[in-house]
């Protein structure tokens, strides 16, 4: 019996008209409708899922529990897995990896490990910082993902696979997802919104685990809102108002500063989740003593946080980053005017893996 297609997202258009839509970010439902439509038992979508999901695998050809006649029948059905195209680890254990998609297109995630003290020992947390598009068309002007154009929206698969791809190779269960890599989530919210589900459901990370980053993007936050999921919503800030903003954020021009905050108040309205807002501290530009009050005035009586990131260097710009008597000054101004906040050093600085680093490039 020929194989049938699984309905599933795809965001571009193959150049074969018989392209296959993958498996991978289908759920148990779906795959075990999937099987039955194969004439296989319906317990052949547990076994299936438990392949794609727990095992990783990459060719229906590899899952044994199958008869080898239903696999070569079904050897040509895609699973949705990427190629490595490169891997490289930073000093800290930090690991980036380069994946070449069956476009030809390569996109780059990155897997942070994190030990914290234990009484039995210490114990690693496993995040994964994703792609959602190839490239990015906001192009920040600190930012060197943006600084390579735009080429396309990812499908939800090849979200979902960036997160199996790092748990395949640290051989330990992902803990957090932080969707911080190449692109503009909202800008391709429907895969985003699949893939979130699939991580869920599927992968078994817990929504509060889960993190979604914007610049902002004019009435998707708030429909974001509407799917009342209790993620992390974290919006890239970098300035305490409108001017500034306008000149390391290009899209600031067509949606101000105000309207995005107003924005981000009804999502916090509508969801009962506090809103991050990231802040790259760029020395002599935006980290100031003034730019924390003035950011204060912004975000009082607002229902967030502030996560300062102190500014990693990308070759194209001369930004500096302040150094920790500026930093922790910029924190106490915070701190006074009761601003939860908090400080991260990127991780994976030497590898090009830290946040705004990311190029898609060795």
């Amino acid at each position: 019996m020929s194989a049938t297609p699984l309905v599933s997202q795809v965001d571009f258009n193959p150049e074969k008209s018989e392209f296959i839509p993958p498996l991978l970010g289908a759920s148990l439902a779906e795959l075990t409708t999937w099987v039955q439509q194969q004439g296989q038992p319906a317990y052949r979508g547990k076994q299936l899922h438990e392949w794609i999901y727990d095992k990783g695998v990459r060719s229906l050809a590899d899952i044994s529990v199958f008869s080898k006649q239903w696999r070569k029948e079904v050897a040509e059905i895609p699973i949705g897995r990427s190629i490595l195209h490169y891997r490289s680890e930073a000093p800290d254990g930090t690991v980036k990896y380069l994946l070449r998609l069956t476009d030809g297109q390569i996109i780059e995630t990155v897997g942070i490990p994190t030990f914290a003290e234990r009484a039995e020992g210490p114990k690693a947390r496993l995040t994964v910082c994703v792609s959602t598009q190839v490239g990015c068309p906001m192009a920040c002007d600190f930012c060197a993902t943006g600084k390579g154009g735009y080429k396309r929206n990812l499908a939800r698969h090849e979200i979902i696979d960036q997160v199996l791809t790092v748990q395949e190779d640290f051989q330990q269960r992902v803990s957090n997802v932080v969707f911080m890599g190449l692109g503009e989530p909202l800008l391709n919210t429907e895969n985003v919104l699949a893939a979130l589900k699939s991580l869920n459901q599927d992968v078994g990370i817990g929504q509060r685990s889960l993190t979604v980053s914007t610049v902002g993007i004019r009435d998707r936050i708030r429909q974001f809102a509407q799917n009342n999921l209790q993620i992390t919503l974290a919006v890239s800030l970098h300035a305490p108002n409108q001017a500034l903003r306008e000149k390391l954020v290009p899209s600031a021009r067509a949606y101000p500063l105000n309207d995005l905050l107003a924005e981000c108040r009804e999502y916090v309205e509508i969801t009962g989740r506090r809103v991050t807002f990231e802040y790259i501290l760029l020395a002599g530009v935006n980290d100031l003593s003034e730019h924390a009050l003035e950011l204060s005035k912004c975000l009082r009586g607002f229902q967030s946080h502030v996560n300062l990131i102190p500014y990693n260097p990308i070759q194209e710009v001369d930004y500096k980053r302040p150094n920790r008597d500026r930093i922790q000054a910029f924190v106490n101004v915070l701190k006074q005017q009761q601003i939860a906040v908090s400080v991260r050093y990127s991780r994976g600085l030497e590898a090009d893996a830290a946040c705004g680093q990311l190029r898609a490039s060795k």
